[in-house]
């Protein structure tokens, strides 16, 4: 664990503890840091909220702006949260800034303090734009006391943290939606029918614009780039950075967020091929895990989606990649206890796969426990004792492709195994 987390786990309740009264008494007692911020653009969402997030910054910083960002969870320090004016906050200065959060703290949690600071830090750095990406849901969230946002994104809306936020999609989608304002445009993600509704209520209610991906906006695929239109623009674009078709509507939510922005074609362009968002189908070439993998001619990706929807995503780029040029495909798999295991290898079922499970430091999933689960979804899953074991096991095995998959915290771990492969 690195310096600054081991601070905050030490002086910070852990709890996931959905409200906004402690976080707003904090802004408070600071000056309330939340109203001198930058220009902000809120994110909200389940699945594709960083991706669209890193577009959309690639974007911004290529025309030009500069550009702050706020993202949840870091991989491997706790400072690729906070990126003030494009660069990851120094360690000098976010424990300055966590010296003021916690001499006024009280009981705030680790996420209200460390938003708190994040909020503090962008306010005193001079910028042009914050994109603040939503911890967990919407409406209690402590990024939500951001009252006039300059724009609202929701990436699409699916089940996730179910102990917090149930499993009624109509109630997830409600709780997401709570990022829109009165006055604040917003972009909205290809979402399910009763996930609309339910964002088209909220907006009624605020009174907040809406452009929809599939409505008012679409983009696909074409001819190796990403086609983008609306009813009276076509954009001919690169393809995105980020692999997976699934980073097409990220892309396009971005661009439509840029367009909102008015930001210049030839940055959009830029943005599309500059982007990086690291752990999200991730190719992995540096580093213990990626010299062996390399030294066995195999290729090795990392992919921290945690959910059915995830899954559905990590399937269909292995689907894809496995058509173009097949190769015996192996899977190194760690999930929280919490996460619907099921659901992901219920996604993954029709991949082909040998399935390696792991543990990590955390409240990750039993190996063995995490293997039955995956068997009982029809897939030969054996509990291995560490990733270089799982990642060894599968490469005697064979495996000319591997994914090490199931967890940001996972993800983490890897990256976090050589300096080389550390997020920056």
């Amino acid at each position: 664990m690195d310096p600054i987390s081991e601070r905050l786990r030490a002086r910070h309740p852990q709890r996931i503890d959905l409200s906004l009264d402690r976080m707003r008494a904090l802004c408070a007692a600071l000056g309330d840091p939340q109203d001198r911020m930058p220009p902000v653009v809120h994110v909200a969402g389940t699945n594709g909220k960083g991706s669209t997030v890193a577009f959309l910054r690639a974007i911004a910083e290529a025309a030009g702006l500069r550009v702050h960002a706020y993202t949840s969870p870091h991989l491997v320090r706790f400072n690729e949260r906070i990126r003030l004016a494009g660069r990851l906050i120094e360690d000098e200065a976010l424990n300055a800034v966590l010296d003021r959060i916690e001499a006024v703290s009280g009981q705030a949690t680790v996420f209200e303090s460390t938003t708190a600071a994040a909020f503090v830090a962008m306010s005193e750095t001079p910028a042009d734009l914050a994109i603040v990406e939503v911890g967990l849901g919407g409406v209690l969230d402590a990024t939500n006391v951001i009252e006039r946002p300059l724009l609202s994104v929701i990436s699409p809306v699916d089940y996730d943290h179910a102990e917090f936020l149930g499993t009624d999609l109509a109630v997830i989608a409600s709780e997401k939606a709570g990022v829109l304002k009165a006055g604040a445009p917003a972009v909205i993600g290809r979402q399910r029918e009763e996930a609309m509704a339910a964002i088209e209520r909220r907006a009624a209610d605020v009174r907040a614009r809406l452009t929809v991906l599939g409505v008012d906006f679409d983009a696909w695929a074409e001819r190796g780039g990403l086609a983008f239109q609306t009813a009276d623009l076509f954009m001919d674009l690169p393809a995105p950075a980020l692999a997976g078709t699934h980073q097409i509507d990220n892309a396009a939510l971005a661009i439509a967020a840029a367009l909102e922005l008015d930001l210049p074609e030839a940055a959009i362009a830029e943005g599309l091929r500059t982007a990086r968002w690291p752990a999200r189908l991730q190719r992995i070439i540096a580093g213990p895990y990626g010299e062996a993998a390399r030294a066995a001619d195999a290729e090795l990706w990392l992919d921290g989606g945690h959910n059915p929807h995830a899954g559905r995503a990590l399937a269909a780029f292995l689907a894809e990649r496995q058509a173009r040029a097949p190769r015996p495909l192996a899977l190194i798999c760690g999930m929280l206890a919490n996460k619907d295991q099921g659901g992901f290898f219920e996604a993954l079922k029709d991949t082909g796969a040998t399935i390696f499970t792991v543990g990590f430091e955390g409240a990750a999933a039993e190996p063995g426990a995490l293997a039955a689960v995956a068997r009982g979804h029809g897939l030969g899953a054996t509990a291995a004792g560490s990733v270089a074991e799982a990642l060894d096991m599968a490469l005697r095995f064979g495996a000319g492709r591997v994914a090490i998959c199931g967890s940001l915290y996972l993800a983490g771990e890897v990256l976090g195994a050589s300096r080389d492969t550390w997020p920056d």
